[in-house]
This record gives C-alpha cells, sequence and structure tokens, in this order.
C-alpha cells in the first residue's frame, strides 16, 4: 500500500540527466515553494509509461498552472531517462530510482515484474508545500493509468 494521504513525505535526492550532465534533485527544496506531483511508473520505453509521461508532457502547463513541480521516478538509470525522453518529447523532470530508495519509501514496489526484477508500480502522489501527502494511489496494475482528474482536484484545493 502506497504512503497515506496525511503523511509526512519522505524526502530524497535523486539524479536526473542534463545537457550540463547529472543533477540532484532533491524533494524537499520544493517544500514551501511550490506543491509537487510524484508519477512513480514502472520502465522507461515501454507503451503504458510512454503514453503516461507523454500525455502528462502534453498538459504540464495545468500542472504548473496549479503551482506544481512534477516528476516521474523510475528504478531507470538517468542516462536511460534521458535517452527516452529525448526520444519521445517527455517535457518533465524524469528522475532515476535506481536503488529503489524512493520507491520504497513511499512504498509502491511492484515485485518481480514480467520476471525482470523489482520496479516502481505506477502509482502518483501529491504533495502540499508542507510536505504533506494530499493524494495518495497506485493503480491496480502497471497497465493503468493514475486518476489524473483526481490529481489535478487535489492540486486546486
Amino acid at each position: 500500500m502506497p504512503l497515506a494521504v496525511g503523511s509526512k513525505a519522505p524526502d530524497f535526492i535523486l539524479k536526473t540527466k542534463t545537457a550540463d550532465g547529472l543533477k540532484d534533485i532533491k524533494l524537499s527544496d520544493n517544500f514551501g515553494q511550490k506543491q509537487t506531483v510524484l508519477l512513480f511508473y514502472p520502465l522507461a520505453f515501454t507503451g503504458t509509461c510512454t503514453q503516461e509521461m507523454c500525455d502528462t508532457t502534453a498538459g504540464l502547463s495545468q500542472y504548473t498552472g496549479l503551482g506544481a513541480e512534477v516528476y516521474g521516478i523510475s528504478v531507470d538509470s538517468p542516462f536511460a531517462n534521458e535517452a527516452w525522453a529525448k526520444q519521445h518529447k517527455i517535457g518533465l523532470t524524469l528522475l532515476s530510482d535506481l536503488n529503489k530508495t524512493a520507491t520504497k519509501a513511499y512504498d509502491v514496489v511492484f515485485p518481480n515484474l514480467a520476471g525482470i526484477g523489482d520496479t516502481s508500480a505506477r502509482a502518483a502522489f501529491v504533495i502540499g508545500k508542507d510536505g504533506v501527502i494530499k493524494y495518495s494511489e497506485q493503480t491496480a496494475t502497471p497497465k493503468d493509468l493514475p486518476n489524473f482528474d483526481a490529481i489535478k482536484a487535489a492540486l486546486a484545493k
């Protein structure tokens, strides 16, 4: 079960790949500044994950208009995430949780996906400026998408 609404969001530092190289992203840097949407996804270069990140990119202005920073998080390397983002023109920041620290902290491990090993489950969290979880969802299967209307409603509150 993913962490519950009302829980303090576990802080993390994860890597992203930028044109300038690897960059650390620390979740708590957003606290007091803006809301944060975390979209955990199983694996880059897979159908449902590509659809989710491309659809989110297409609607990114809706999230920024609600004062939110959106991060995609997977157990892929920052280099795989960068290649995938370039290939599919994904515009949100993709974070590498290669060691599964954030995935475990948010309790969204998907065990032995397709027989290849543990990944992140498909899950979504909205974290308020105060660092408290305002919305929490793990989909029933990796092929299901999060409820984006509910995510936006949580941001608008």
